[in-house]
């Protein structure tokens, strides 16, 4: 998770979701070199019209605990996640008990470990709660994330401030992000590790392959297309002669993808 936005952040996008017509109107002639201010402002006014479910982490996704974890349970869900917060549910997963912040447990003695004991209190939203209210709601209660409820009360999803970030400003990756250096490992002759955020056309040109999917620009947008929904490790899909299993992935992408020759 990232550290909360300064004052002076968020005043400036009060200041931009304060936009006109006229000024909407004035971003359509705005210069070539300034494409990446016009995308943020764009950005801006999208999201003044979202509502919390069109970006929320479905239930399906959200990396979580059970009241009944081990130190050894949680351990292996964050090294595995990397996040810094995590919603802990009860038995029947229909409730949050509360979140954990990972620092509250260090220190922590296996014998003694009683994970309800360190958790912080739930912040609970509507699915229909405007983003940006949202943002000045996370803002005022110092909070980076909330659990998400359906019209009847039901869990349906988590948002985070980064979340909302993310919309407009971009990707934001943290200290775990393993930049593109790499984007074709080879294992052996027919096996390799691929990154998800590959260019398609690169793709295509490594394997001699046409993924024959003009409206993605990514191998990941490939395969996301294909399954369906976001897919968790271990899914797969054949496309002709190529295999690829998703081997990374958290709740909100694919990272990783092994792409296998098959006869």
């Amino acid at each position: 998770m990232t550290d909360e936005p300064s004052q002076s952040f968020f005043l400036k996008l009060k200041n931009l979701f304060s936009l006109s017509k006229k000024s909407e109107e004035v971003l359509k002639n705005t210069e070539p070199e300034d494409e990446r201010i016009e995308e943020l402002i764009e950005n801006v006014l999208n999201i003044k019209d979202s509502i919390v479910k069109e970006i929320m982490i479905p239930k399906v996704n959200i990396s979580f605990l059970t009241e009944s974890d081990s130190l050894e349970d949680v351990y292996s869900v964050v090294n595995d996640t990397k996040h810094s917060r995590y919603p802990v549910f009860n038995s029947d997963k229909d409730k949050v008990n509360g979140i954990l912040h990972v620092k509250d447990m260090l220190g922590s003695a296996e014998d003694k470990f009683n994970l309800n004991t360190i958790l912080r209190e739930a912040k609970h939203v509507p699915e229909s709660q405007s983003v940006t209210s949202l943002l000045e709601d996370f803002k005022k209660d110092k909070a980076h994330l909330a659990i998400v409820l359906d019209e009847y009360g039901v869990i349906s999803g988590l948002i985070t401030i980064e979340d909302i970030l993310e919309e407009i400003v971009g990707e934001i990756e943290d200290e775990f992000y393993e930049e593109k250096n790499n984007e074709i490992i080879k294992i052996n002759d027919k096996e390799f590790i691929v990154s998800s955020t590959i260019e398609k056309e690169k793709f295509e040109e490594f394997f001699s392959f046409q993924l024959n999917c003009p409206d993605v620009e990514t191998l990941g947008g490939f395969v996301l297309k294909e399954i369906g929904h976001l897919p968790k490790v271990g899914e797969k899909i054949q496309v002709d002669s190529l295999e690829m299993i998703v081997t990374s992935a958290d709740q909100r992408k694919i990272k990783k993808i092994t792409v296998r020759r098959v006869d």
